[in-house]
Parts: structure tokens; sequence; C-alpha cells
């Protein structure tokens, strides 16, 4: 991995830490590509993003057909989109160390349910795109672009391979 990864790598893991919840983006059996908020457990990124799913979803039985993902998350000042392989893990050892209150409203019958499993997405690369100083300053450079007829500077943006 380059310096220039390793600096995209430890931004879109310093982006991803501010965000709860990302948009998981499977395909269904027919082609149709599928998105739905999931919540990313509170591990440190290391390249795996965590989620609790139900046995018997949708979403299991797309990766089960399909393992190619995407989660996606913004909050209007940064974007990060990871695109990556999704595996059920079926480990309640893993459960037990994720487990949250957050979890127990979606599975009231607790970690140790037949029907919770853990979707492990690896990241394969990332795109983000980050905007320094928030919503004001957006709304500057896009003034000043107006105004200057120059391209708008919509801050950092950059790839990487995981």
């Amino acid at each position: 991995m380059s310096n220039d990864d390793d600096a995209a790598m430890r931004k879109v893991t310093e982006l991803l830490h501010d965000h709860r919840f990302g948009m998981l983006t499977t395909t269904a059996q027919d082609g149709t590509l599928v998105s739905r908020p999931m919540t990313m457990q509170e591990v440190e990124f290391d390249g795996d993003l965590w989620f609790f799913a139900e046995r018997e979803s949708r979403k299991i039985a797309h990766i089960g057909a399909n393992p190619r993902v995407n989660v996606a998350c913004g909050s209007g000042t940064d974007w990060v989109s990871v695109s990556g392989s999704a595996t059920v893990v079926d480990d309640r050892d893993r459960v037990h160390e994720l487990w949250n209150g957050g979890a127990q409203a979606w599975f009231p019958d607790g970690p140790d349910s037949p029907s919770v499993v853990l979707l492990r997405v690896r990241a394969e690369g990332a795109e983000y795109w980050d905007v320094p100083g928030g919503r004001l300053a957006t709304l500057v450079n896009l003034l000043k672009a107006r105004a200057t007829g120059e391209r708008f500077d919509a801050g950092e943006n950059a790839t990487t391979r995981m």
C-alpha cells in the first residue's frame, strides 16, 4: 500500500468513526440493487464493517447469491462509500461481544436467538468526500464559484484500495 493509500485509509477510518448508520446495498437475484439502512457496530474500522442481521432476511439471501456489496454513509459535510464482499458470520462469542441496546431493540429474544447472525463486510476499496468547514464552507465555495466562474471546490476527494 502506498503512502497515499495509507493516508486515504486513515481518512476513511476517521470519517467512518463519526457515522453510526450506513446504507448497505446488495444485489437481488434479478440484478436489482437494493439499499437499506443498517447500524454499524461500534468497533474500530480495520477494513471490516460489522452489522447484526436476521438469518432469514432478504439481505442474507442476496449475499448468499452475490457477496459483492457497498456501504455508504454521509452527513452533509462528508461522505464515505465502501465496496467489498460480505459474509454471514454465525459466531455466538462475537455476537455477545458486539451486542448492545440497539441490537436488543431489533432482536428482543437476545443474542442467543438462532435468528441473529453477523454480517461482516470486508472492504476492498473506498471513496470519500470531505468538506472542511461544513455546510457554511460549502455555501461560501458555491457562491465564490458562481461569482468568479471558477470550478466549485468541493473539498477533499480520494479513493483507496484496501
